[in-house]
């Protein structure tokens, strides 16, 4: 293919995860096979000396998959005890404290799992969806460090849990991880269609939606409108975005319902995204340079600066993106140096290059390990 040859002689950039696909369908790899995922979360006092592999361990136990195989004398903490942890790891994941949330999640996940089964009646649906949301945690966490089928297997159970709880809002809000796990993956027309069955399965409920429901009503469909701007399918780019605007103006403000940080300017976010997602470059550079994040969560602060970037790197303003992605770096040092858009761009970088980096880029490139 003589668009493959040119990816190869670096005459083409891969900028755009559609192309990316395409790139990795034809050479019989994964998406990560490419973008360098996943990348090993460094150690901090945060973290402790296990990481990814704890989480792992916890994820691949063989006993949670039976009840009876629970070991009989572990503690089973309140309900109460369970919803402050899972609050706490949502926290710590919207400030982009990812060694935090990793070596606190396999702990918080045999807690929630015992407590599902060691509760009465009343307290039981709550348990499971308390594990249902601090599998999604997991999930969404593992989605960002590139380890995609961990991240699914995540979901998956969280979704299963999330089906025990009987709660519609928890429901919805795993359909969202789903959705994002299929991303992950480069299986974007299958992301897409799960948006719209999941927001027909959440539309009955619209009517006389709580501010959670329509917060995750909405943010399902942001997810949607991503998986469809990589499926390049531009009227169910628009249906999404159009629906979750007028979903984000009956909500009336930004909010952190369900750790969702849905509202107008997260709507504003993902309309950048998907714009570049579908290459209108000056659209997206248009409205990046307008939304102000300032009052949401960190993570969607420096999600939308590293698109800024991705959009200033597309029209050839290096100076402008690099600087972008450091004052990012100082707001969430974790999220920018294990994120695969940023090596991506830092590659990029390196080889439109002439001469030797400058002394910024090449130290960028050692934290984000594209250089030893």
């Amino acid at each position: 293919m003589d668009w493959l040859s040119k990816i190869e002689n670096n005459r083409i950039d891969l900028d755009r995860l559609s192309v990316i696909r395409s790139v990795a369908e034809a050479l019989d790899v994964a998406i990560g096979d490419l973008v360098g995922e996943p990348t090993l979360l460094e150690w901090n006092s945060d973290s402790g000396t296990r990481t990814v592999a704890a989480l792992r361990d916890a994820l691949l136990n063989y006993r949670q998959l039976c009840p009876f195989m629970q070991a009989s004398t572990a503690e089973a903490p309140s309900v109460n005890i369970i919803r402050a942890s899972v609050s706490d790891i949502w926290a710590a994941y919207q400030e982009s404290r990812y060694g935090y949330v990793v070596a606190h999640l396999p702990k918080v996940l045999a807690q929630a799992q015992v407590a599902t089964q060691r509760q009465d009646d009343e307290q039981e649906a709550q348990a499971f969806a308390l594990l249902g949301l601090t599998y999604q945690a997991a999930a969404v966490l593992l989605t960002k460090l590139g380890e995609s089928d961990l991240a699914w297997i995540a979901a998956e159970r969280g979704f299963a849990a999330a089906q025990r709880s009987d709660d519609t809002v928890v429901i919805g809000s795993l359909f969202r991880s789903l959705t994002h796990t299929l991303l992950s993956t480069g299986r974007y027309v299958e992301a897409t269609q799960l948006t719209t069955d999941a927001a027909g399965y959440l539309q009955p409920g619209l009517a006389d939606a709580s501010p959670e429901y329509l917060s995750v009503y909405g943010t399902l469909l942001l997810a949607g409108s991503i998986a469809a701007a990589r499926a390049e399918d531009r009227s169910s780019v628009q249906t999404f975005l159009n629906e979750a605007n007028e979903t984000a103006r009956r909500l009336g403000r930004d909010s952190n319902h369900l750790w969702t940080a849905f509202g107008p300017t997260n709507v504003s976010i993902h309309r950048v995204t998907a714009a570049m997602d579908l290459g209108d470059v000056e659209l997206a550079i248009d409205l990046g340079s307008r939304v102000d994040t300032s009052a949401l969560p960190i993570e969607r602060q420096v999600r939308h600066a590293l698109e800024v970037a991705r959009a200033l790197s597309a029209r050839n303003r290096v100076e402008d993106a690099l600087a972008t992605v450091l004052a990012a770096e100082q707001k969430a040092p974790e999220q920018v140096r294990h994120f695969a858009l940023s090596r991506q761009l830092v590659q990029t970088w390196m080889r439109r290059g002439r001469g030797r980096p400058s002394f910024q880029l090449a130290a960028l490139a050692q934290r984000v390990r594209v250089l030893p």
